[in-house]
């Protein structure tokens, strides 16, 4: 007779692992940083703890931009130089698989609804839309665009992306049912990061070639207002409280708060070395920056607006994540 032998329940096996955590002796689970460095061709595992590197792993050619899976189980690296995407582990950093054949992969993300997974092709001038579900990418289309897609986010209803042109200095919004741009129209000089606050209503777009960014009417893409916050004004990161965002100005080494119910710059405190991505602790208390000219990650605390950690990792480090974040909201 064969025996099936059923595994303990989840309590069970929790409570087991927090007394053998508690024993004399026991490893010490540190959370992990993950920071890609895109002329490395590798990434830097930090402690957060420690805020020390634990090590680099080969990752791909040009890491860019990185973006948790819809479940969160996975954190997807697109290698845009490699035409590839790689799933790691958001609590070790180990390797999971890697997806061949994704064509430039710089800027990702997944809709909403977790049905679509978009790619801008930054040198290759198109979008390029995938059917996602449980780890699979199926290619919808290949949309062509005027020059240089670099950053992109989706309407809360997962109906539409929008798209920023660096180049040609215009934003696209691309109808994803049917893969067609519903509207294409200029904007002031290198548009990067794009933002949508969290009525719907507004687009907010980064000119990383000014020093500010552009408010936009979010259905028709017609130009509001402009915020001054910096100049190179470059890539948007929520604080977590449903009202304010962060925005990184690269050239003015400063990042700049907005609220978003008011459509106001708040202020604005130094981050040295030219600040790009960024990342927040959950409860709110530290700010990760990857600052691309030094080779460091600035740590800011966010009671006092002040760096207290540098951190060096290779070169020209870009995408970072760690996976207790604060809201992405």
């Amino acid at each position: 007779m064969v025996q099936i032998r059923f595994p303990p329940p989840a309590w069970l096996v929790a409570l087991g692992l927090a007394v053998w955590l508690l024993l004399p002796g026991a490893p010490v689970l540190a959370e992990i940083a993950v920071v890609l460095n895109s002329n490395d061709d590798n990434i830097s595992l930090i402690d957060t703890t420690t805020y020390t590197e634990i090590k680099r792993l080969p990752i791909g050619k040009a890491p860019h931009h990185l973006i948790p899976t819809p479940d969160e189980r996975h954190l997807l690296i697109g290698n845009t130089s490699s035409n590839e995407l790689v799933f790691l582990d958001p609590q070790s950093g180990e390797i999971q698989q890697r997806v061949p054949r994704i064509a430039d992969p710089y800027q990702l993300r997944f809709s909403p609804d977790g049905r679509w997974f978009v790619a801008n092709g930054n040198r290759l001038d198109r979008v390029d839309i995938y059917h996602y579900d449980h780890e699979q990418f199926t290619l919808a289309a290949k949309v062509p665009l005027p020059k240089t897609p670099s950053h992109l986010v989706f309407s809360h209803d997962s109906r539409l992306v929008y798209v920023t042109l660096q180049e040609s200095d215009q934003v696209a919004a691309i109808d994803l049912a049917t893969q067609t741009v519903r509207w294409t129209l200029s904007t002031g000089h290198l548009p990067a990061g794009i933002w949508l606050t969290p009525d719907g209503l507004h687009l907010l777009v980064g000119l990383t070639g000014e020093d500010g960014v552009e408010v936009r009417a979010a259905d028709s893409g017609k130009l509001l207002q402009h915020l001054k916050t910096g100049k190179g004004a470059h890539n948007f990161l929520p604080l977590g409280d449903g009202r304010h965002v962060l925005i990184s100005n690269r050239v003015e080494n400063t990042i700049s708060l907005i609220d978003q119910q008011t459509l106001k710059v708040v202020e604005s405190f130094p981050v040295p070395n030219g600040p790009d991505d960024m990342e927040l602790r959950r409860d709110g208390a530290e700010l990760w920056v990857t600052t691309r000219w030094v080779n460091r990650v600035s740590v800011i605390d966010m009671k006092t607006r002040k760096l207290i950690h540098s951190i060096h990792v290779g070169r020209s480090p870009h995408g970072i994540y760690f996976y207790t974040h604060a809201a992405r909201r």
